[in-house]
């Protein structure tokens, strides 16, 4: 998808460390083993749009050896009855990505494949049909920005009944959305109404802009962790190059903040 707020392109990254945009398949699959000998208790797998990564199911698979939680973000145009079927042993959860269930505010923003094919209400219904029937835990993340934040998701969360809706404020970051985040900006005015207006909802976990700053642990393409703190990403030295416990106590993260923001729950 093309998605005009998306604050993970890494462009930086391949400009400046990697050209290719991401770690090989075997340093992918030691990196996912070194977190697990560290002792994660639960991995996400998130993009831009993860399954486009050929050796996802066996990253995760790396992860599951490990007795970590799996967990996948996708936008679900890849989530076939094969793909599915494959990643049924070893992902635990899926979180399908759903702005709006306007086809003209998707088209508008970029939630669209290649930025013109949308998925349409029946689409996301078909997809999460799926994800049920494979027993996946099931949540979904929602982007407030100015294009969506007057719209009531309510009777549809009601009605698919995610364990988790997450619904985070559209977050600008210096260096991946420059620019063109402005026009979707809000204020956290408009976000607590939108927020509000879901009031009723008991799975919902909202997501101001200060919420998401240094309050996850991340690692970026070329397997380095970073923070977003300062509105830019700042990263450590690589993991495979100076270990788990330098490159961490390189990031900035705030534990309180993670359980503040309703971090903790009962992922198992």
């Amino acid at each position: 998808m093309r998605c005009k707020f998306c604050f993970a392109t890494f462009q930086d990254v391949k400009k400046q460390i990697l050209p290719k945009g991401h770690l090989p398949k075997n340093k992918a699959i030691e990196l996912i083993n070194l977190l697990g000998k560290y002792g994660f208790e639960k991995i996400t797998f998130a993009g831009g749009e993860s399954t486009l990564c050929p050796w996802l199911p066996e990253l995760i698979e790396v992860a599951k050896a490990h007795k970590m939680t799996t967990m996948l973000v996708t936008n679900g145009t890849k989530l076939t009855d094969v793909y599915l079927q494959k990643l049924q042993q070893n992902l635990d959860w899926i979180a399908l990505s759903i702005d709006s269930l306007s086809d003209e505010v998707n088209q508008h923003s970029g939630r669209a494949v290649t930025g013109k094919k949308v998925l349409t209400e029946s689409d996301y219904l078909e997809l999460i049909h799926k994800i049920k029937t494979f027993s996946f835990g099931f949540k979904i993340n929602t982007v407030v920005h100015a294009l969506n934040y007057k719209e009531d998701m309510t009777h549809f969360i009601n009605n698919v009944k995610p364990k988790r809706w997450k619904v985070l404020q559209v977050l600008p970051v210096r260096g991946q959305n420059t620019n063109k985040v402005d026009p979707f900006l809000i204020s956290s005015v408009r976000f607590k109404k939108y927020v509000n207006r879901h009031r009723e909802i008991d799975v919902l976990v909202p997501e101001y802009n200060n919420d998401i700053k240094g309050s996850y642990v991340m690692i970026d393409p070329a397997g380095r962790f970073f923070d977003n703190v300062d509105s830019d990403y700042k990263y450590s030295k690589k993991i495979l190059d100076v270990g788990v416990v330098d490159a961490y106590h390189q990031m900035r993260y705030c534990n309180n903040k993670f359980k503040n923001r309703g971090g903790v729950y009962d992922w198992q």
